[in-house]
């Protein structure tokens, strides 16, 4: 039986806790050593979160990086630091499983992915809902035109308040740390669902919305975008800090809408759900839907982080131990989404004028 992956954590961030449970869960991953820039904050890292006897601390990013027993790094870091130490661990050979957003521009994530391709390193991004079955079985109805027909509309929406304390310290506010802010913390979320459910086809025009809420630093802390083909399809995006709790995506198509409202984190752990209508239309008194949209639900037996975990190492693996090549696919579905976040980005700077995409 072939050994686990072994995962360095490059910082102990807050999100890291929910890695290092996902990886004690996936069948093929193990945590073998956590960088931080103090050894003894990587030390209670370790205590804290339980890992396991042996799990190495190191008191420097650049220590993880040179333990042979590494073969993967996680980079929870803040976003202005990602492209710094995505590339340094690609140089020492290892794959980079890199949270999002990926970097503060499409440019800045252009030279990770070359010196991963240069290497011959995986990466993936940590969009985690990617990888719960329910997601495949969404796309296996919208790929299904005799069932959802063409997509036309995609709403998606991510809101969270984030309260008097977050909106003062957290460093997704901070312009030297996250400068993208909600758009890049939320926002990611929301263009890759609208990617996912176009069939990552590029739209050609992104919009801001007026008005977006900064902060004093100039960090957004709400913003709104619509998206555009040029078939004529539409999407809108609204992502925020200052907003309720919300988490809805809803696929409208010529025969069928699918809608759910805790795309990227489920309601339940071990199952999720949605809705789909198929050529629903009103009864005769116009007083109730007919066919009313079916319920399904999803069930898994390990929670979506554990799952992009297992993927990601299965993709490690068969490189490390059979000679595979690095799959493309994550890679080009990050970029693509690293690209349309810049230009709704680039109309909000430029007071909600299109902002044509180009790939």
């Amino acid at each position: 039986m072939e050994s686990p992956i072994g995962f360095g954590i490059l910082g102990c961030a807050d999100i890291a806790r929910k890695f290092c449970r996902a990886v004690g869960l996936a069948p093929n991953a193990a945590v073998v050593a956590v960088g931080s820039r103090s050894i003894d904050k990587a030390r209670r890292f370790i205590a804290d979160n339980s890992l396991p006897e042996g799990t190495v601390a190191h008191g420097s990013y650049e220590a993880l990086l040179d333990d042979p027993a590494v073969d993967a790094v996680y980079v929870p870091l803040p976003t202005s630091l990602r492209a710094h130490w995505a590339i340094s661990a690609a140089g020492k050979g290892k794959h980079v499983l890199l949270e999002k957003p990926t970097a503060i521009s499409a440019a800045e994530l252009d030279r990770i992915l070359e010196a991963c391709e240069a290497n011959g390193v995986q990466i993936m991004d940590g969009t985690m809902w990617m990888h719960h079955p329910r997601t495949a079985k969404m796309g296996e109805i919208l790929s299904d035109p005799s069932r959802f027909g063409q997509v036309k509309r995609t709403n998606s929406i991510f809101c969270f308040n984030g309260g008097a304390e977050f909106l003062e310290n957290d460093i997704r506010v901070k312009p030297d740390l996250d400068g993208l802010g909600a758009l890049g913390d939320a926002g990611w979320y929301c263009i890759r669902s609208i990617l996912w459910a176009n069939n990552y086809e590029l739209p050609q025009t992104a919009i801001a919305f007026p008005n977006p809420v900064k902060n004093d630093a100039g960090v957004v802390l709400s913003c709104d975008a619509s998206l555009h083909w040029e078939d004529g399809r539409v999407a809108t995006l609204s992502c925020s800090f200052l907003a309720h709790l919300t988490m809805d995506l809803t696929v409208v198509g010529s025969k069928g809408t699918i809608h759910l409202s805790d795309f990227i984190v489920p309601f339940e752990e071990s199952a999720a759900g949605f809705s789909f209508g198929c050529e629903s239309w009103f009864n005769d008194l116009v007083s109730a839907w007919e066919p009313r949209p079916s319920e399904h639900v999803v069930s898994t037996v390990l929670p979506q982080e554990a799952l992009m975990v297992a993927e990601f190492s299965r993709l490690v693996g068969a490189i490390k131990h059979s000679g595979a090549k690095p799959d493309g696919k994550w890679p080009a579905i990050s970029r693509k989404t690293q690209v349309v976040m810049d230009a709704v980005k680039a109309s909000i700077d430029n007071g909600s004028q299109p902002v044509q995409i180009v790939f």
